[in-house]
């Protein structure tokens, strides 16, 4: 029986360039982050995402599911979206997205910006060396063996 091999990514990060941040309102410029991380994708309708974000970026405190779930709701009807989708189970799946790009962290079931820190921060000390980097290099090492390939069959002919 023939053996099948999936290729599946051992991380993967989406990153998108807009125009510069200028003249956005607070909730248009954390739903720019979370596009430009490939959080989102842009024409998403199920942009929750955006408000958990926006709600952990405010907060001075580690949030409870049902503290983030509560200031999500206030958050989407104060800037008039849709109310749907505000779920404990959408939520925590927001919420370990988050995490895994180590935006986020979790202790004792409360969750807040990793380690305190600034959005910035956070990129510059966990996602740069920790998720793009690691990836960019990969890449460079895939890049380098298809050239190795092709050159050793072009010198051969």
């Amino acid at each position: 029986m023939a053996k099948v091999v999936k290729d599946l990514p051992l991380s993967e990060i989406t990153l998108r360039r807009y125009e510069k941040p200028e003249r956005l309102s607070e909730r248009n410029l954390i739903k720019r982050v979370c596009l430009s991380l490939g959080l989102l994708n842009p024409g998403d309708s199920r942009d929750i995402i955006v408000e958990i974000l926006y709600v952990l970026t405010k907060s001075k405190k580690p949030l409870t599911l049902t503290q983030i779930e509560k200031k999500v709701y206030n958050t989407r009807k104060k800037f008039k979206q849709n109310l749907q989708g505000i779920t404990p189970a959408n939520i925590s799946r927001q919420l370990r997205k988050l995490k895994k790009l180590g935006i986020v962290s979790e202790s004792n079931r409360e969750y807040s910006l990793s380690e305190g820190l600034s959005l910035t921060e956070i990129f510059d000390e966990k996602v740069k060396p920790l998720i793009l980097q690691p990836i960019l290099e990969r890449i460079s090492l895939y890049l380098k063996k298809a050239d190795d390939l092709i050159r050793n069959k072009t010198s051969k002919k």
